[in-house]
């Protein structure tokens, strides 16, 4: 599917991934409206960590997944400058690495493997004794046995990239369309017609990047995309004394240092539906393993929690490319915990397939086709 001009496109959804390819299209001279009915970043995005750690992600995923989330890694740099340059907003961006602990043999074997097969693909990395991982990271409770640290690894703070993409967006002339939730998408003369709860949109193409909402949308002729609502609780708090050096994964939570002294402690996974709320359960789980992690967290302020629904699929692979059926159709969804570090890579794909005729073989792992009737 390309166009011979700039094309009047819809892009379904504004958390971190819709924002990123509607400001994409937009820079390459689309004509983009992003429809959703909540300001942007305000879904699963709003909850996000904000983690840039491809190899730690994929530790328990294929190596198709490894290679789409390494590519995208490497694409941060510039995505984070351009969006800067266009829009002068800041954006909390570190790529000062990560370090997973282990306080088990078992996860120490893990970390092993982790650290050959990543040495195997040239990635440097570094497998610490128990005495060198507190030395690298003080604040961690003495019972560390070892860890793996990852220097490429990082993070964003995902509301203000969101925010700066939405800003970036317009300022190629995008507009955006808050307060109208979708409910179909059909043919119409050529192009597609998109309803909403209070209008009816016309244009060329639409982008579905709705997230966990994807499938409440209804597709004229085709099966709505098997995405699930997976809730994942966050905590932010206010660390007291000295700073963490960097993310620090444990077992059972990660931590990400903020650079002005706070601190976010993630994530659950759960399997609730649409329940999106923050639970007493939840934070408990979250805040006992923190403090067995690094032990002075039970000095921190407790600043909020914040609870997000992440669009999984039964491959944990997301469902980005075009539909078969309906081909100025584009999915950009199903991104599960990996939205922020997908987002790059995911707007590059879509704006290059929509606007270019370029299909990449990524395409082959991630897209719609592997679910039939899509």
């Amino acid at each position: 599917m390309a166009f011979s001009r700039p094309s009047d496109i819809i892009v379904i959804g504004a958390g971190i991934v819709g924002c990123a390819v509607a400001h994409e299209l937009a820079r390459r001279g689309a004509a983009v409206r992003i429809v959703d009915d909540r300001p942007a970043g305000m879904g699963a995005t709003q909850a996000s960590a904000g983690m840039l750690a491809p190899y730690t992600e994929a530790k328990d995923r294929n190596n198709a997944f490894l290679d789409l989330a390494v590519r995208s890694l490497s694409l941060y740099d510039d995505f984070i400058a351009r969006v800067a340059a266009t829009t002068s907003l800041p954006v909390g961006y570190q790529r000062t690495g990560t370090i997973e602990v282990a306080t088990s043999d078992d996860r120490l074997a893990v970390l092993r493997h982790m650290a050959d097969r990543l040495g195997a693909r040239g990635v440097a990395v570094s497998l610490l004794d128990g005495q060198s991982t507190q030395t690298e990271e003080p604040q961690l409770n003495h019972n560390a046995l070892g860890a793996l640290l990852i220097e490429s690894h990082g993070f964003v703070k995902a509301g203000e990239l969101t925010q700066a993409l939405v800003a970036a967006a317009r300022r190629h002339g995008a507009e955006v369309v808050e307060g109208s939730r979708v409910r179909k998408i059909s043919r119409r003369d050529g192009g597609l017609r998109v309803d909403t709860e209070g209008a009816s949109l016309s244009c060329d193409a639409v982008v579905l990047a709705a997230g966990s909402w994807s499938a409440q949308v209804e597709i004229e002729g085709v099966a709505r995309p098997p995405v699930r609502p997976v809730r994942g609780q966050l905590l932010h708090l206010a660390w007291q004394g000295p700073p963490l050096r960097r993310v620090i994964w444990g077992e059972h939570c990660y931590l990400v240092p903020w650079s002005e002294g706070t601190l976010l402690v993630g994530a659950t996974m759960e399997e609730v539906g649409f329940e999106e709320r923050t639970t007493v359960a939840g934070v408990r789980e979250l805040l006992e393993a923190a403090c067995e992690l690094v032990p002075r967290a039970r000095e921190a302020g407790f600043i909020g929690a914040r609870a997000g629904l992440r669009p999984g699929t039964a491959d944990a692979m997301p469902i980005v490319g075009a539909s078969r059926v309906i081909p100025n159709l584009m999915y950009a969804t199903g991104h599960f915990r990996n939205g922020v570090l997908l987002a790059p890579v995911t707007a590059q794909l879509v704006a290059d397939s929509m606007l270019e005729n370029r299909i990449d073989p990524a395409f082959d792992a991630i897209g719609p086709q592997r679910f039939g009737g899509l």
